[in-house]
């Protein structure tokens, strides 16, 4: 079901935080590719926090672009769900390929995590938040309701940029195995956006690596993971020595945005790097 929700009418300026692709398992030992998902996890938490904390920082919300569990559980969702309380910020998130929307909704009455869709981001932006999961398979595809669904805000707000989210990457990130799991009918995706000028950024998940490049006026960027990274511009599956991290993004009101990337310090979680895939 499609929902609406407001934060900081008042603000000429709103900035979000995202974090993606968190793997979670029921059991707190849980580990992808060697990396303990919950303890990587539970590190970038504390980053931000450390990071407003030390008064460097301020943000209004939290954006979770997908593959927050990676076996399905409700035990992993409320992991989730436990992990962000001490952040104290609303939560807007979106499955991905692994997740399981059933267990995903077992965590709600959340008093942080919101189920809305579409989100008025302070005077000047809007947020709409995409299904881009096909049941059982890795690549994504909006579903002709979601497109529609896509149009309506855009048309049905005109006077307000717009960020949209999905898990899928819509367009090619240079590694040759990942691409194969794009966003396939990312053509149809992008039909929906050329009339509206003022659609102006799409963020993603996914692809567990940091990537900002426009794409017909539109800035399409992805983000690292909080656990295992992959390895830009690779033709087969390989992973990356970069540290676990996690994304601001400021909203402006001429349209244009400021975001910056932020990775753990040290080596911590680096992964079995002898690991053919996942």
């Amino acid at each position: 079901m499609n929902t609406i929700d407001t934060i900081e009418s008042n603000q000429d300026i709103v900035t979000f935080v995202q974090i993606t692709d968190t793997h979670l398992f029921s059991d707190e030992k849980g580990s992808l590719l060697g990396v303990n998902t919950l303890d990587s996890f539970a590190a970038v938490v504390q980053d931000i926090n450390n990071h407003v904390q030390s008064k460097q920082f301020k943000y209004h919300a939290l954006i979770m672009t997908g593959d927050v569990s990676q076996d399905h559980t409700d035990k992993s969702y409320q992991r989730f769900n436990q992990g962000i309380q001490i952040l104290g910020k609303s939560c807007y998130w979106l499955p991905g390929n692994h997740d399981y929307k059933p267990s995903m909704n077992s965590i709600y009455p959340s008093a942080q995590i919101k189920s809305s869709t579409h989100v008025l981001a302070g005077k000047f932006w809007q947020v709409v938040l995409l299904d881009s999961q096909v049941e059982g398979r890795p690549y994504g595809e909006l579903s002709t309701e979601q497109l529609t669904y896509l149009d309506q805000v855009l048309d049905s707000n005109p006077e307000r940029y717009t960020l949209v989210l999905l898990h899928h990457h819509p367009r090619l990130v240079g590694s040759e195995w990942l691409d194969k799991h794009c966003l396939h009918n990312s053509d149809e995706f992008w039909q929906v956006i050329a009339p509206y000028s003022k659609a102006k950024v799409v963020l993603c998940g996914h692809v567990h690596q940091d990537f900002n490049q426009p794409y017909n006026g539109v800035s399409v960027i992805t983000s690292p993971s909080t656990c295992i990274q992959f390895k830009p511009n690779s033709t087969e599956f390989a992973l990356d020595r970069v540290a676990p991290g996690w994304r601001s993004l400021t909203l402006l009101p001429n349209g244009k945005i400021e975001t910056q990337v932020y990775r753990l310090e040290g080596e911590d979680f680096l992964p079995d790097f002898d690991a053919e895939g996942y």
